[in-house]
């Protein structure tokens, strides 16, 4: 129900709270149009994603079902919503930042949710990982309302979303990749239109392959690098000067080897993220198999009760394994 996205308070926000401009002043001094942005989902990556959005100066108007999250957005220059229609009705580009298909699609045409508010000729984006047949079936429905919908997953973690420097998959018609273009450079640097309805999802869905296995390469290799006597602090420095050099080995082999896993992405997220691969695999009879052994591991995460910590924790069943007690904190 949608309940479960608005506050548990009563009563609406202020009026203050409601009125916003939709424009800016250029150096000409001249008004320019802009869109009017509608963000629902604050968490540990739309917090920092609205933020870039409100810096690049677009009129914002945001829900989350925290009623803190929004008030501190509304004193940042943001205007608040109560309900995920409300923030359809005031906006031109809807764009939602959620956890899983359920809440994307509750949110988007539930009861009081985006689609019921929404005006023909406005733009919804979902920004959120889902499974491809899902962010089809919202094109679809927005479609029937004259409205056009784009899937624009994320890569780049919660760094990425705080320096706007995230990877952005987008999926839809090439006029509406134009149209929220300008939107997208204020979140990200490499924006990508992969194709079609659904094609951006696919696109995150090879990328989540990719980062999983990654994170589990930089785990073995570390601890191989403990276990046989070399720091793996100075391993890892000559591994980043050569061929095996990656962003996670960068980021999240710093991470391994502090042992700071505070979430930048959540285990269980990602876990999540696998299984929508793993079902697309099945869907294409494509076999995933060492995704298949990662799954497992990352299974074995949340069995150990890890599933809140950062992905890169996945070192920590590693260090179960080579037979290290008291390794799941």
């Amino acid at each position: 129900m949608i309940g479960d996205w608005s506050d548990t308070g009563t009563g609406l926000l202020p009026s203050a709270v409601r009125c916003g401009n939709w424009g800016r002043v250029a150096r000409s001094g001249k008004v320019e149009t802009m869109e009017r942005i509608g963000f629902i989902g604050l968490g540990i990556m739309g917090q920092p994603m609205a933020r870039n959005l409100l810096r690049a100066g677009f009129p914002l108007t945001v829900y989350t079902r925290d009623r803190r999250k929004i008030e501190a957005f509304v004193e940042q220059g943001a205007n608040g919503a109560n309900s995920p229609r409300e923030v359809a009705e005031r906006s031109t580009v809807v764009i939602t930042m959620l956890p899983d298909s359920p809440e994307v699609e509750e949110v988007a045409l539930g009861p009081n949710g985006v689609i019921e508010g929404i005006q023909s000729g406005s733009l919804f984006i979902d920004m959120s990982t889902i499974d491809p047949s899902v962010a089809r079936k919202l094109h679809a429905a927005f479609a029937e309302r004259g409205v056009e919908a784009l899937d624009a997953p994320v890569s780049g973690g919660q760094i990425g979303a705080e320096q706007g420097t995230l990877s952005i998959m987008v999926g839809g018609s090439e006029e509406a990749f134009q149209r929220a273009l300008p939107v997208f450079q204020a979140m990200g640097k490499n924006i990508t239109h992969v194709g079609g309805p659904g094609a951006g999802q696919v696109a995150k869905a090879c990328n989540q392959v990719v980062v999983a296995l990654t994170i589990q390469a930089v785990a073995e290799a570390l601890l191989l690098a403990e276990k046989a006597g070399v720091d793996p602090a100075r391993v890892r420095q000559a591994l980043l000067g050569g061929f095996a050099h990656s962003r996670i080995l960068e980021v999240h082999g710093q991470r391994i080897l502090e042992r700071a896993f505070a979430p930048g992405f959540r285990a269980r997220l990602h876990r999540k993220d696998l299984r929508i691969a793993q079902n697309l695999a099945r869907e294409q009879a494509v076999p995933l198999l060492a995704t298949q052994q990662v799954a497992a591991l990352f299974d074995s995460m949340l069995a150990r009760g890890l599933g809140e910590h950062d992905h890169s924790a996945l070192a920590l069943v590693y260090r179960a394994l080579a037979g290290e007690q008291g390794e799941d904190s």
